[in-house]
């Protein structure tokens, strides 16, 4: 039987490494974007193209109604064994006294809301409490969720501490019905997420601060995701692997 994932954001960057790499591992791999069609395309196309199964999906996954039918599309396909909740975005870099209500509740929308709404399809088909074979959840977080990311992104950040805290809570939520949660806090990643804060080049610029003296590769957080999918992480459900360089 194939596994099939669902990957939120999984056009760019992070989602597109975890896509192509969950391809090679063995799922069928259904892909969640919002605006990024024709880069969505483009990983289908590559995992299709090398005999993977592949296919993508529009929606606004901060929205229930879309949330909804992005996953009874994905039933038509298979049988979810596996979601990643990759769906995150930031804005240009400012204090908190500078940040207007608007802005805090598109943040929160997008990098909260989007992961309760994917968690509870995810669980209402992969429960054994709902007739489901259990299965993996892996939440990307942020190491900003530890640091705040003061005078940039404490909105960012303080998004990413809840999702922190919800991870642990659905974890030993759903613990004995066959469903692991787990998180990724990843940092100082090469990904055009910088742009949006306004410093395309901002792990260029702080490279020099971190232990290993480089920025880290999509690719490198996407092993950490499949691993906590897989079955050589069994026994792990509520815990965090930090992809930082040591920072």
């Amino acid at each position: 039987m194939d596994k099939t994932i669902l990957i939120t954001g999984g056009s760019r960057g992070i989602g597109a490494a975890t896509a192509l790499l969950a391809a090679q591992k063995g799922y069928q791999v259904c892909i969640n974007y919002w605006k990024s069609k024709d880069a969505a395309l483009k990983i289908v196309d590559c995992i299709n193209q090398q005999g993977g199964k592949s296919a993508a999906f529009q929606a606004d996954v901060s929205s229930e109604t879309q949330v909804i039918a992005l996953f009874e599309a994905v039933d038509r396909l298979g049988s979810l064994s596996a979601l990643v909740n990759n769906v995150g975005i930031l804005e240009k870099q400012m204090r908190v006294e500078e940040m207007a209500a608007e802005r805090l509740q598109r943040i929160f929308n997008h990098n909260i809301l989007s992961c309760f709404l994917c968690t509870k399809e995810a669980i209402k088909r992969m429960s054994t409490r709902y007739g489901g074979m259990g299965g993996a959840i892996v939440n990307v977080s942020s190491i900003a969720a530890r640091t705040g990311a003061p005078g940039e992104y404490v909105d960012y950040a303080t998004s990413k501490g809840a999702m922190d805290t919800f991870t642990l809570g659905v974890a030993k939520e759903v613990a004995a019905e066959g469903i692991r949660v787990n998180g990724v806090r990843p940092a100082f990643i090469y990904t055009d997420i910088h742009a949006s804060g306004g410093e395309p080049g901002r792990v260029d610029r702080i490279k020099d601060t971190i232990p290993m003296k480089r920025g880290g590769k999509v690719e490198e957080v996407a092993q950490a995701i499949l691993w906590l999918l897989s079955e050589e992480a069994s026994y792990c459900t509520g815990t965090f692997i930090d992809i930082s360089g040591g920072k």
